[in-house]
């Protein structure tokens, strides 16, 4: 099963070394500072990831600002940050705008993926609940409001359910997990298409907003009969209550590395040139749903070349070896075939 990677690696190592060379001058006491900013949902991998590169490479420290996936997005856009994060793709105009001000061009490369589910807060309830997408578009246009509504009954067949109001927790801020959740809601949904439509920020009908991934865990667990999205991640870790979702195939999936990985196959093998792909509702049994790449967000062209050159073998280093860290902290490891596609990129972005 790992035999396809160890070319990679081989790669990635030698261009990381490459990529290294004249990342500080000899006998220069000052480290390179690369700072990245964005994506709540990615913040425990990229901490992860900074943390051990610095321990292999004590010359390139990485700060990354946890801010969400709009924030990353306007800093790099204004050239604040070095690098931004983002779980949706920069739209054609952004992109377009970015460049007017950048005077270059931004890439994206995925560095791994994750999902999105539906957090609850149920005293009493042990069992896992199922929710279907018109389900979830409902509750989220304030369709459905009541726990005990007969559609979430019928997907819970023996699930005692209380009469008490859904309390609905959304972002408040920019994000790439809101971005994630509307486009999967508008592929299910056409009244919420129309009437919410899709974007890192959307006027919502109903409900609570939180910042990050952090506020929107902290409302639903201080909330009881509150319903929320929330990246998989921090959901495990803050042992909140979260449901399977009925995917394309019709079967009620979990999110976990099997099925987010399921979902990415076929994205994978159809992978655009530029790398933003949407794989909510993606085809197969074992498909999660609700599953999305997360982006590093990068300038074409740095003026500082040292610094270009660590923040490359940074990224080299982080679809190759960090993926091990991704397995480890809940995200979905990417595919052989995209980090080789995504290492072509780099060999000639010079």
């Amino acid at each position: 099963m790992r035999r396809p990677l160890i070319p990679i690696l081989l790669t990635a190592a030698l261009l990381s070394a490459s990529f290294l060379t004249g990342c500080q001058a000899p006998g220069s006491p000052d480290p390179i500072v690369i700072v990245g900013a964005g994506s709540t949902f990615a913040f425990p991998l990229y901490s992860n990831w900074a943390y051990r590169y610095n321990q292999l490479h004590p010359a390139v420290q990485i700060n990354y600002q946890s801010i969400g996936s709009g924030g990353g997005i306007r800093q790099l856009s204004g050239g604040t940050v070095d690098f931004g994060a983002t779980d949706g793709p920069m739209t054609d105009k952004q992109l377009a705008s970015a460049d007017k001000v950048l005077g270059t061009e931004i890439l994206h490369f995925p560095v791994a993926l994750g999902a999105n589910v539906p957090a609850y807060n149920l005293p009493g309830l042990s069992a896992p609940l199922h929710f279907t997408g018109k389900m979830l578009a409902a509750i989220f246009l304030g369709k459905i409001t009541q726990w005990n509504d007969p559609e979430i009954v019928k997907a819970n067949p023996g699930v005692v359910l209380p009469a008490n109001r859904i309390l609905i927790c959304h972002r408040s801020d920019g994000s790439g997990t809101t971005f994630v959740w509307t486009d999967y809601l508008a592929k299910i949904s056409p009244e919420w298409k129309s009437r919410v439509g899709v974007g890192t920020s959307v006027a919502w009908p109903v409900g609570l907003g939180g910042k990050g991934n952090e506020g929107v865990a902290g409302l639903i667990r201080q909330q009881p009969y509150s319903l929320g999205y929330v990246e998989v991640i921090y959901a495990v870790q803050n042992k909140m209550s979260f449901g399977a979702v009925e995917n394309a195939a019709g079967r009620f999936v979990t999110a976990d590395l099997n099925s987010v990985t399921a979902a990415a196959l076929g994205a994978s093998a159809n992978m655009p040139a530029d790398f933003r792909v949407s794989i909510t509702k993606a085809p197969g049994e074992g498909s999660y749903p609700i599953s999305s790449f997360t982006w590093m967000l990068v300038r074409r062209h740095l003026a500082d070349a040292n610094k270009q050159a660590a923040l490359r073998s940074f990224l080299i280093w982080g679809i190759t070896e960090g993926q091990v860290s991704a397995s480890k902290l809940a995200y979905a490891p990417l595919a052989p075939a995209v980090v080789s596609k995504e290492l072509q990129i780099l060999q000639t972005r010079q």
